[in-house]
């Protein structure tokens, strides 16, 4: 990065965007592989996901309701196709991650930045950012299940009045669950930075990463909310054009928008997981924690 440790605190959201997508200027080569060779692939398994979903449900309804075993058995494969895709799309997240902030952090501390050296570094950093992960998915889950308890509970209310409150929690429960997922996806990917540049993971780097996002918790909130904004509304119209639109666009037309709007996602992803790591720096400098750059320099060549 260009901007000294003691500028970075200072830095608004349009800073922190502009500072990010000028990073890969400084190893392009390096970048254009690990975009091609782990964004890329995770960016069109997001997408392509409703393309098989479709097929099977199709072939689902295809079945007589007479035929109970074999709709069953559909069902279950749907399920465990359901399961296994989020359980890899899920694992599979973690590799561009170790990859971008491991050579973000390479150029940052003056390390040599190569493909092949932050390839070999993926091993180590992705077991403590699967640790971390772990212990984020286990808070989403309990935090989950206080909110789905609260809710059987005004649910199960008789009277007109617990009607009415009903309503109203409801709105209160998925307002809740808004807020604090887009503050969890927050939390989480700066947990994953501290993993990978901290001797910290797991519940440690969790606490850590909360520590650093007081102060900045807006701007983590508007950039965490403007990614998850763009990736939905690209589904969405990945949805009504490339999977939905048969009936309405020929296939020459489906092929061009549905490239475009990988191509889109690969970029959104990219500079998502550039924007993660110079918010990272931007906290510790805000915090006035200084990075050793030598010490960071070591720590990195401990992945080798």
């Amino acid at each position: 990065m260009d901007l000294a440790p003691e500028e970075l605190q200072f830095l608004k959201l349009p800073d922190i965007l502009r500072e990010a997508v000028a990073i890969p200027k400084h190893c392009p080569n390096t970048f254009y592989l690990i975009t091609l060779t782990v964004i890329f692939p995770l960016s069109f398994a997001s997408l392509a996901q409703p393309l098989f979903t479709d097929s099977l449900l199709a072939h689902l309804q295809t079945y007589p309701q007479a035929d109970p075993s074999q709709t069953s058995h559909e069902s279950t494969l749907l399920l465990l196709f359901q399961f296994f895709y989020l359980c890899f799309l899920t694992a599979f997240s973690l590799v561009p991650t170790a990859a971008v902030v491991y050579t973000v952090a390479s150029l940052y501390s003056s390390k040599p930045v190569s493909f092949s050296s932050t390839m070999s570094a993926i091993p180590k950093v992705f077991k403590r950012l699967f640790v971390t992960f772990v212990c984020v998915a286990l808070l989403l889950i309990a935090y989950n299940f206080v909110l789905f308890t609260f809710f059987v509970i005004i649910a199960t209310a008789d009277s007109t009045s617990g009607r009415f409150l009903l309503f109203l929690s409801s709105a209160a429960v998925l307002l809740l669950f808004l807020l604090v997922d887009v503050y969890m996806s927050a939390l989480w990917h700066l947990a994953s930075v501290v993993s990978v540049l901290e001797p910290v993971h797991g519940f440690a780097a969790v606490k850590k990463s909360r520590e650093l996002l007081k102060g900045k918790t807006r701007y983590a909130f508007t950039l965490v909310f403007l990614i998850l904004a763009i990736c939905f509304v690209i589904g969405v119209v990945f949805g009504l054009v490339v999977v939905h639109g048969g009936n309405n666009y020929g296939v020459f037309v489906r092929i061009v928008v549905g490239g475009f709007l990988v191509f889109v996602v690969v970029i959104v992803n990219l500079v998502g997981l550039l924007v993660q790591s110079v918010f990272y720096y931007v906290c510790k400098s805000y915090h006035h924690q200084g990075i050793d750059k030598n010490a960071l320099h070591d720590h990195l060549g401990e992945y080798l």
